[in-house]
Order: C-alpha cells, then structure tokens, then sequence
C-alpha cells in the first residue's frame, strides 16, 4: 500500500509541474551535464519559444501536449519565414525536452518522438579565394589585434568559440614548433595545432600591444575584459564589407583553412585530427569542393 501511496503522490506532484517550470528543471539538467554556455542558452530560447506557443493555445500542462499541437508551432514558424535550417534545430530542442521529461516521469509518452525534421538543401561550404584571401589581410593590417584574430583563424582552421577561449599560456610562440592548445568543450576535442610563421608573427605583434590585465584570455578589448564571440563575428564581418567580400560568413575561415590544407596536399586525416572533427567522414566532404592540384601546383595557405 504504501508504494502505491508513493507513486500517487508523485504521479500527483509531476501533474502540476507546468511546462514552464519543467522549461526550467530542463535547463538545470543541461547545466549539471556540462553543456556549454551557448547550447544552453539556444536549448531556452527553443524552448521558450515552444513554452509560449502553447501556452497562448491554452496548454500548461506537458502531459497535456499532443504531436499535432508541436506539429502546429512548426507550421507557424514556416509561416514566419524561418528557414528549414531553423526549424530542425527547433525540432531538435523540441525533441530532447519532451526526451528530458519523459525521462524524468513528468510524462508518461512523448509526443515528440513523431515531430519529423523539415527537409533542406545543404549549402556547399564558402571558400575563399586567393583574392578574398589576399584582400581579407589587407583591410585588417591597419588593426594588430584583429589581423592577429585573422590570421589565426585562417592559418589554423580554429573554430570562433574555441578561438575566444584561448589563453595566453595556450600559446608557445618559441621554439622551433610554434603552436597553440585547443581546450576541450563540447562539440570540439582537446589538440594542439601547429602555428605557421604568419600566425606566429601576428600574435606576437599583438602580445607586444596587448593591454596589461588579469585576465588570461589571449584576446581582449581595451578595457582588458574577454573578447567575446560575438564581438569577434562583428568585427571580422565588418572586415569583410571592406574587403569586398559578399556571403561570408566567419566560419568560412575554417573552410578556406580545410579546403586549403586539402589541396597542399596533407592526409586526410591528420587535418581531421587539426580541425577537430570527430569523424574523418567529416573532412572527406571537403573533397568535393576541393580542386585538385598537381605536385608544381601546391600551394598553402600561408604563402598565398
């Protein structure tokens, strides 16, 4: 009797969670799992998003949520010009908090397991050209810590988000092996990636100039605070409008930089291992967009 009891109770006390507190207790479980700061903070809007959906359809209760009413906010955000793209990741966050909840015993079923992921084309990868290459560096010379930024993005196939977390300790400039320490964070893996002599003499003009702080964070703004992500895609997208180069993106640097290692002619694997991608399958994409150069005809990215 008294394990009956217990399990009313519980039964009872999930029937009141709302979807906004189980939006909540969601969150706190993706913080206890060591998720990065940006995926949670896209798994709240999501969610959010979904929460205020079908609230304002009259819906608070999860157990109360059925496949056609997240089928229907779906619709709405197609309706609203979000791109296929969007959608997915929206299913997707759907997805894992309606798993999350069940998981949890605040619902029996799931209605989400039957929400499809929209269809879309995949755009090949933007590659830039030597020209753009070449144009990229010269609008930005005039700028130390920008140039520096640059170059170590186009010589190194960082990612932005690993690049603004790079510590000044992370980077070994002497020596004859100048390189820089990839940290470990969720969707990246733990490596060290060889610097070229343009990325090692671009950092090391900026460490010369960089504002004496506390922080440990190799790029800083003036006040001597983190260069965050988003301050880095503004500042490279502006360089791009000076440079004259249309549809680039700032991920297109780490294209370029795997398009490039590709046509000089490294094994496919060790760049995979230098990009960090968890499958090899990953870079051999890359292949495809990549054109193939004779022996007279290899040329890296550093001399370009």
């Amino acid at each position: 009797m008294t394990s009956l009891h217990q399990t009313y109770n519980m039964i009872l006390l999930h029937s009141m969670i709302t979807l906004s507190e189980s939006r909540q207790q969601f969150i706190g479980h993706l913080k206890g799992k060591g998720r990065s700061s940006a995926t949670i903070l896209a798994y709240g809007k999501d969610v959010e998003q979904l929460v205020s959906f079908l609230e304002k359809e009259g819906v608070v209760n999860p157990a109360d949520v059925t496949l056609d009413q997240l089928n229907n906010f779906m619709a709405k955000l197609a309706k609203e010009n979000y791109t296929a793209k969007s959608i997915s990741r929206k299913t997707n966050s759907t997805k894992t908090f309606f798993k999350f909840m069940k998981n949890s015993s605040l619902i029996e079923g799931d209605p989400a397991q039957g929400l499809e992921h929209p269809s879309f084309e995949t755009k090949p990868p933007r590659i830039l050209t030597k020209l753009e290459y070449r144009a990229l560096r010269d609008a930005a010379r005039g700028d130390i810590r920008m140039s520096a930024i640059i170059e170590l993005l186009l010589q190194s196939g960082i990612r932005i988000g690993e690049l603004s977390k790079v510590r000044v300790e992370d980077v070994k400039l002497e020596g004859d092996n100048p390189n820089v320490y990839v940290q470990p964070e969720e969707g990246s893996v733990e490596r060290t990636i060889p610097l070229t002599k343009p990325a090692s003499s671009a950092i090391a003009k900026y460490l010369e100039i960089r504002p004496k702080t506390q922080s440990k964070s190799l790029f800083i703004t003036k006040t001597g605070r983190p260069l965050l992500v988003r301050n880095i895609r503004t500042a490279i997208d502006r360089y791009f409008r000076l440079a004259g180069i249309k549809g680039a993106k700032v991920n297109d640097l780490r294209h370029t930089w795997v398009s490039s290692q590709l046509a000089s002619g490294i094994s496919l694997v060790m760049i995979s291992k230098l990009a960090g991608h968890k499958r090899v399958s990953t870079t051999e994409k890359y292949l495809q967009y990549t054109p193939s150069r004779t022996s007279e005809d290899k040329i890296k990215l550093e001399e370009l």
